[in-house]
Order: structure tokens, then C-alpha cells, then sequence
């Protein structure tokens, strides 16, 4: 019997909070992406958030966070699919 070698890539839900985000700016609440790890997650965060703006400083990263931890009030209802590779907050940035 032949094995199979199946490499599986398991994705990741990073949770970004920035130091001195815009005023009245949805990342002042945070950035949800998920990636295969944190450089991937950070390519996705530079090249669909941020693009052509400067980035902001990262004040922490939470890897795997429980989305029942985050704002009830603002993020959970505006966030978009987790399971899936990219950005899931804010929204609009795909």
C-alpha cells in the first residue's frame, strides 16, 4: 500500500491592535486576519489594509484569539467569514 505524504495547511485567526490608530478609524478597535502563519498574516494586513498607506506600529498580536472575546458592540457584528484566508476585520479590504 502506497502512502500519501498530504501536507496540510492549517490556517490561523490573528488578532492585531495598533498603537495610536487614526481617530474615529476601525482599526482603533483592532485588525482580524486570517493566515497559514504570522509573516503570512502580516503580508495579507500590509498588502490589504494598509496598501499605499503607511503602516501602523503593532501593539500586539494574538494568535488564535476567540472571536467571543472581541467587541460584542462593534466587531462581532460587522466581521466578516474566519475560517477563510485574509482580512475579517473591518471589512472592505479584500
Amino acid at each position: 500500500m502506497m502512502e500519501e505524504n498530504i501536507c496540510m495547511n492549517i490556517l490561523h485567526r490573528f488578532w492585531f491592535t495598533f498603537a495610536d490608530p487614526p481617530q474615529f478609524s476601525p482599526l482603533s478597535l483592532g485588525c482580524g486576519v486570517t493566515a497559514y502563519d504570522y509573516a503570512d498574516a502580516s503580508n495579507i494586513l500590509n498588502s490589504k489594509v494598509f496598501g499605499e498607506n503607511p503602516a501602523l506600529t503593532i501593539k500586539a498580536v494574538t494568535v488564535d484569539i476567540d472571536i467571543q472575546t472581541l467587541d460584542r458592540n462593534h466587531v462581532i457584528p460587522n466581521m466578516g467569514v474566519v475560517v477563510n484566508r485574509g482580512v475579517w476585520f473591518p471589512l472592505g479590504h479584500e
